[in-house]
């Protein structure tokens, strides 16, 4: 029996933008559009999807060395990007870049910061939901967003004594808002302070010449 063999990529088909969840598709989405208003030359996600030249698949998070290759059957050319999270989830995020990598037509990063979210500038959170997040590189924001939002208003209850249940509304919430209305807000002079070694730019960089692969 012949074993069927990966089918090619077609030409003109699109790429695939394999990221971790709805929330990062969003980000993706307003940031790029942002900067291609200041610079026409980087790529707007939103209008080559609408395209057909690029298409989100969200896998959910976690997992992620499973979806190293559980899209090679299509035949497609794929770009990757995941959260670089913390030790030791950072080593299997890594091994999962690397594995993508060594795939033809692949190519997979990692952030340099914990998350998405971490490249938002707490100007555009605070003109999101008015109040002041101080974070580094590697805090979890939208845990610091949630617990903030939920200070701000008097006579509410102390985050420790929300329930489980409560919170993790709470963080969801923040997360979708963080991933919309925040990036939304965010300036290009903002985008250069947040972003100052210039990883978004050079994500979309790397799907511009995807697509010019043909």
């Amino acid at each position: 029996m012949i074993e069927p063999k990966t089918p090619l990529c077609k030409t003109g088909s699109p790429v695939l933008l394999v990221v971790e969840g709805f929330n990062d598709i969003e980000f993706l989405r307003r940031i790029s559009r942002i900067l291609h208003e200041y610079d026409p030359t980087l790529l707007d996600l939103g209008v080559l999807e609408e395209q057909g030249r690029v298409v989100f698949v969200p896998f959910g998070g976690g997992g992620v060395l499973s979806w190293t290759d559980r899209l090679a059957p299509l035949g497609l050319r794929e770009w990757h990007l995941y959260d670089r999270e913390l030790p030791p989830e950072t080593d299997l995020r890594l091994a999962a870049v690397e594995a993508v990598n060594q795939r033809e037509r692949c190519q997979a990063f990692l952030t340099s910061k914990r998350s998405l979210e971490n490249y938002l500038h707490s100007a555009a959170i605070k003109a999101a939901e008015g109040i002041d997040v101080a974070f580094h590189d590697f805090d979890p924001v939208v845990d610091l967003t949630a617990r903030r939002i939920q200070q701000r208003d008097e006579g509410a209850k102390p985050w420790e004594l929300l329930s489980r249940r409560t919170r993790s509304r709470r963080i969801h919430r923040a997360k979708q808002r963080l991933n919309t209305t925040a990036v939304d807000l965010m300036s290009v002079d903002m985008l250069h302070e947040s972003d100052p070694n210039g990883d978004i730019i050079s994500w979309l960089t790397s799907i511009q010449e995807f697509l010019k692969q043909g």
